[in-house]
């Protein structure tokens, strides 16, 4: 009975505080234009289900670059290549630092992570140490046997499936995880199945947790953008992002407990990322302040960075690949006979061949363009009040870049919605679009500052999983279902994954042997 008086009072004070930032913040210069918000919640209520498709119809009304209240914060949304190239390359450094926000604050340790710390020193130190000793060209290289080896156990895991089907995502998911792990840790964290023992069941549980993780980022709370209603947690996100965190935590203090022990019993230096982490617990930068050394909750922060946004990301995005070539069986067929003609049928391709393969390397640009990893980019702030495009965006203001929207923009592209590898082609509308960030047409892994520091990994893992699995299987889809059936709805999340798992029939189409052969 007592809290009711004080969700009234509440309710009260938020909308006193709304009319009072209204007339104090009410700025003469000229906003982008948007739909007019709502008491209280302002536009909330416009993102609908599935936000960057309902930002898309609404800056078909508004115009590639939209202003919109969400509570009391001020955001933008850049709806087109060019207004996303003036606020990630014009206005780069002012945008480089990430709103306050419930996921950072209670799942990512308290901002201590990488993809969520202020732009500043301790960021900086963050991303040189995954640059130099994870995704440096030494690094990929020197850990290039990891990936094939891990890729290798996925064929031989798909080939003791038999006549059952299986569920893609979760099979893949299993190999980016190990295949990561091994870089990080020294080891795998799950059992492959290789066997025919199945799915280890803590990777299905980790993939559920990732999956979650991925749905909370993705919700717009609340209590992020009307700070006084943040302690009623109204959506009961807060509560789900510190059972989800809690979980994480445990996850990654048994990992680093196990490490411990695996190197003391060794008796040796290992060369796998965690330890290099560890021995930089008490190490002071070369100008021996504080911002050199390393936390416990920094490095479990960073792990569950690396974790997260490193694996599900990758298998999403092979998971859709495989799915648009079983709705188009002539681009398989075309990439099959090139796999043929340029690496053959007696070994299994190696990432050494990609940068032949200009059919596949066309094929993962145009999966990258239709499905985006991240297709409403993480939120970044504006440092300082700035102009863009003649409008004034005000200091302090959400930045929001819809990669979804952009990547199927009519004025940029020929028939945006249809999967067509040949705009990357000699003879395509793209035939050089640069996908790192250069191009702002399409930018699956953003630009910019905060640019994914994973990117070079990602695209080599990608390449070579559709890669593989077109040169090494027939795919059929379960229960005889028709390709031109096949459900390409997208779920709900700060990833984007498919709102229904891929669920396949591998059937092998090389000789036995090749799938033993690494």
């Amino acid at each position: 009975m007592t809290i009711l008086p004080f969700i009234f009072y509440t309710c009260i004070t938020a909308l006193v505080l709304y009319v009072l930032l209204n007339l104090l913040t009410r700025n003469p210069n000229r906003l982008p234009p948007g739909p007019t918000p709502w008491p209280i919640v302002g536009n909330l209520p416009h993102l609908g289900m599935i936000p960057h498709h309902s930002l898309a119809a609404l800056a078909q009304k508004y115009g590639p670059l939209m202003h919109l209240r969400l509570g009391f914060v001020d955001v933008v949304v850049a709806a087109s290549a060019s207004v996303a190239a003036q606020f990630l390359k014009t206005h780069d450094a002012n945008f480089a630092s990430r709103p306050p926000n419930s996921g950072a604050k209670h799942i990512a340790y308290n901002y201590q992570d990488l993809v969520f710390a202020p732009y500043g020193p301790r960021w900086r130190m963050l991303r040189k140490i995954c640059s130099v000793h994870l995704f440096s060209t030494k690094a990929l290289d020197d850990f290039r046997h990891v990936r094939e080896e891990e890729v290798a156990i996925l064929t031989r895991v798909l080939v003791h499936a038999g006549e059952s089907a299986v569920k893609l995502g979760q099979l893949l998911n299993v190999c980016t995880t190990n295949a990561l792990a091994r870089v990080m840790l020294g080891r795998r964290v799950f059992a492959d199945g290789s066997e025919g023992r199945g799915v280890d069941p803590k990777a299905d549980e980790f993939k559920d947790m990732v999956v979650e993780l991925m749905e909370l980022a993705g919700e717009f709370n609340i209590g992020d953008f009307i700070p006084p209603l943040d302690c009623l947690d109204l959506q009961g996100i807060t509560k789900k992002m510190k059972k989800l965190h809690a979980r994480f935590d445990k996850f990654l203090n048994i990992i680093l407990d196990d490490h411990k022990i695996e190197k003391g019993a060794a008796g040796r230096r290992h060369s796998d990322l965690l330890t290099t982490l560890i021995s930089l617990k008490d190490v002071d930068a070369a100008d021996d302040d504080e911002e050199g050394k390393l936390s416990d909750i920094e490095i479990k922060a960073l792990l569950l960075n690396l974790f997260a946004a490193g694996t599900d990301t990758s298998s999403s995005t092979v998971e859709w690949a495989v799915a648009e070539l079983i709705r188009h069986p002539e681009l398989l067929k075309q990439a099959r006979e090139e796999m043929d003609i340029v690496v053959g049928r007696d070994r299994l391709v190696t990432e050494l061949d990609l940068s032949r393969l200009t059919f596949l390397q066309a094929i993962v640009k145009e999966t990258f363009r239709l499905h985006p990893s991240t297709p409403l980019s993480l939120p970044r702030m504006a440092s300082e009040s700035c102009e863009v495009d003649g409008y004034y965006i005000p200091k302090g203001s959400t930045l929001l870049v819809n990669v979804w929207a952009i990547a199927r923009d009519p004025k940029m592209w020929t028939n945006p919605l249809e999967f067509r590898p040949s705009r990357f082609l000699p003879g395509g509308e793209k035939p050089d679009a640069d996908i790192k960030g250069n191009d702002f047409e399409v930018i699956p892994f953003g630009a910019g500052r905060r640019i994914c520091a994973g990117m070079s990994l990602g695209m080599r893992m990608v390449q070579l999983l559709i890669a593989t699995l077109v040169q090494t299987f027939d795919w059929e889809l379960a229960n005889g279902l028709d390709p031109e059936k096949l459900n390409m709805e997208e779920a709900y999340g700060l990833t984007l994954q498919r709102a229904e798992p891929l669920m396949v029939h591998p059937r092998p189409r090389l000789s036995p042997h090749v799938y033993e052969s690494r």
